[in-house]
């Protein structure tokens, strides 16, 4: 069984930055690979970033590529969204989740989800 806590969501002004963190225990997460996923309200769950436990390769929704940054902390089992230059738009409640092996783009792919954390960003 994996569990995921996210944390570091809050209200944030238009044009500020916002760091999240993904809590991750339950199993050895050599092989998997971490998904940040966002969404907003009357709207589909949407792929924001992936990176990979082991050698740490990452991969954005190019929509988020240069704002948003995805990292992991292997001793600490966690994974960081950092997020700048933030816009209402980015408005959303955001999970992380976690699948083995594959690196997957829709949340359809993904075996564990935390609960979500909100961010909104008010103009």
């Amino acid at each position: 069984q994996v569990q995921l806590v996210e944390s570091g969501g809050g209200l944030v002004q238009a044009g500020g930055s916002l760091r999240l963190s993904c809590a991750a225990s339950g199993r050895t997460f050599s092989s998997y690979v971490m998904g940040w996923f966002r969404q907003a309200p009357g709207k589909e769950r949407e792929f924001v970033a992936a990176v990979r436990w082991s050698g740490g390769s990452t991969y954005y929704a190019d929509s988020m590529k240069g704002r948003f940054s995805i990292s992991r902390d292997n001793a600490k089992n966690l994974v960081y969204l950092q997020m700048n230059s933030l816009t209402p738009e980015d408005t959303a409640v955001y999970y992380c989740a976690a699948r083995a092996l594959v690196v997957g783009g829709r949340a359809d792919e993904y075996d564990y989800w935390g609960q979500g954390t909100q961010v909104t960003v008010s103009s």
